[in-house]
């Protein structure tokens, strides 16, 4: 079983809508409706707009929580210090598997977060507005909230908006990925770290937040900070939005108050009585036992005091009939498949975490167990993106949470419960296999043990004791797939294929970055 995720389940509140108003009346908020439904909204000053943001502690809704008032008090400096037009993106970006609040806000309530960013361009006197999608559903809606608007990319107009649509993959979320596309570039992070808020768009600096976040300051703007206080916790307040999926009987997207206790909103998506583990935070996130899970409260500091995480607000409960390791194994493989295979840490470390959990899986005992640990530390921080630090807590949460089935899988032959797949992927996409649909092989007739094959693509071929291949054939990520080819290419001894995986479900014909008469060359012989 996978239990992936519509692009827009179902959605509950708890508590006051705020977010969510008019969620009950129609299924997508038009302009005249989303007017109706939260009133107009009148501009506000820069440091009046940065002054709200600090009063109601606003931070990013995508992950990292920065500051919002710090991030915009930085672009404006920086504005006005190199005397240069900003720019204002939305990241609607959303490509984990286990999360769909921002797709759902910007399903259901585009102009909500069309509302925060104008507020912000308008402060900041930016004349560029860019959102970031990545899903049929939120192209379609953002393009009919911004005609419904009366706003295009059209020269000489006042504010010059458009949609930057992006492919379906874990990195293209990341902020410096988004302003690079938005340039023209690939959806990528690029090898330098540079603050958007210096230098993002075409240079200029750049207030870059995601879609939940300019939601909440188009709340909290109509409301003031007072009103907006009244809501959630002293330190925290407002409304956050979470992902609830997993073993529940209905995955669905809630809204609700922070300080809510957890067991609340497990019990709300028909979570079992008493969850093995709850993974919060999403697939960068980390998991909590069911007795910390129990006694938890919906916050950022509160989740992080009792050693979870908020995350992207993907909460993900599983039951007691499946085992937690398989399922972290899973997410593992994915985690590894997408890789952007720009940084050697990441696309050589991420499929070595997950061959080492597999290990341990299989019973290799405390020195797999102790070799998985040595790659993920050593994945860590050394990355273009976050990518790599995420997924290496997760698989550290993962071997502290579970210590019993660590045990048993380690020390004897495993803990006897099967893998039932209830942590959604995208695409149903197997265990171990990337989305591109092909192998690696090696014909052993032909292997002289050359090894140059181990040096183009490490991630997928290492070699043995005896300096041939350790595997017979290996899963080719889509970022691998040209670096493939090569390694088919230039093997001396001709004993590399690539082939289609029968196992892959609609696996491409070919690889889209060959030319049809160079791809049936290399499939076919070998040759170039």
């Amino acid at each position: 079983m996978n239990a992936s995720l519509p692009d827009v389940p179902e959605v509950r509140v708890v508590g006051l809508p705020l977010l969510t108003s008019g969620f009950d009346l129609v299924e997508r908020l038009d302009l005249a409706m989303h007017l109706k439904v939260h009133g107009p909204l009148r501009p506000v000053a820069g440091e009046q707009l940065a002054g709200l943001a600090e009063a109601i502690g606003l931070r990013g809704r995508g992950g990292a929580g920065f500051p919002f008032a710090t991030k915009l008090r930085a672009v404006a400096e920086s504005a006005i210090r190199r005397g240069v037009r900003p720019v204002v993106v939305v990241n609607g970006s959303e490509d984990e598997p286990a999360c769909r609040k921002d797709t759902v806000l910007i399903n259901r309530a585009p102009h909500l977060i069309l509302d925060g960013a104008l507020l912000a361009a308008e402060a900041l006197g930016a004349r560029t507005l860019i959102v970031g999608v990545t899903r049929d559903s939120t192209e379609a809606s953002v393009r009919a909230a911004l005609a419904e608007r009366g706003l295009s990319d059209r020269r000489g107009s006042r504010l010059r908006a458009r949609v930057q649509r992006n492919p379906v993959r874990m990195v293209t979320g990341e902020s410096s990925a988004l302003v690079r596309s938005a340039d023209g570039g690939p959806a990528l992070p690029p090898g330098r770290k540079v603050r958007t808020a210096d230098s993002g768009v075409g240079g200029a600096p750049t207030l870059l937040s995601n879609a939940e976040t300019f939601a909440q300051l188009a709340v909290a703007a109509r409301t003031g900070a007072d009103r907006y206080r009244r809501t959630g916790l002293r330190d925290e307040p407002g409304t956050v939005l979470l992902t609830v999926s997993g073993a529940v009987a209905r995955p669905m997207v809630v809204e609700v108050p922070t300080g809510v206790p957890l067991r609340y909103v497990l019990q709300l998506a028909g979570a079992p009585p008493l969850p093995q583990g709850v993974l919060t935070g999403g697939y960068h996130g980390k998991w909590l036992d069911p007795v910390t899970a129990h006694d938890a409260v919906v916050s950022r500091a509160a989740l992080e005091a009792c050693g979870g995480a908020l995350g992207a607000g993907a909460v993900l409960p599983i039951g007691p009939g499946t085992c937690p390791l398989g399922e972290s194994l899973r997410v593992a493989h994915w985690l590894a498949a997408e890789s952007a295979g720009q940084c050697g840490p990441c696309y050589l470390g991420l499929p070595a975490a997950a061959r080492g959990l597999a290990d341990v899986l299989d019973g290799g005992g405390p020195t797999a167990l102790e070799a998985l640990r040595e790659v993920t530390r050593a994945v860590k921080r050394r990355g273009a993106c976050k990518h790599p630090d995420g997924s290496a807590a997760f698989l550290e949460s993962t071997i502290a949470a579970f210590t019993d089935d660590l045990a048993a899988h380690v020390l004897g032959d495993g803990c006897g419960r099967p893998v039932e797949g209830v942590l959604p992927l995208q695409d149903d996409a197997p265990q171990g296999e990337a989305p591109s649909g092909r192998k690696l092989a090696v014909d052993w007739t032909l292997c002289q043990g050359h090894g140059l094959c181990a040096d183009i693509v490490p991630e997928l071929i290492q070699l043995g004791p005896d300096g041939f291949p350790s595997v017979a054939e290996a899963a080719v990520p889509r970022y691998a797939e040209a670096r493939a080819q090569r390694a088919v290419r230039r093997c001396p001894a001709l004993a590399l294929r690539v082939e289609e995986d029968p196992a892959a479900p609609g696996a491409p014909r070919t690889l889209p970055m060959l030319s049809r008469g160079r791809g049936r060359r290399a499939l076919g012989s070998g040759r170039a």
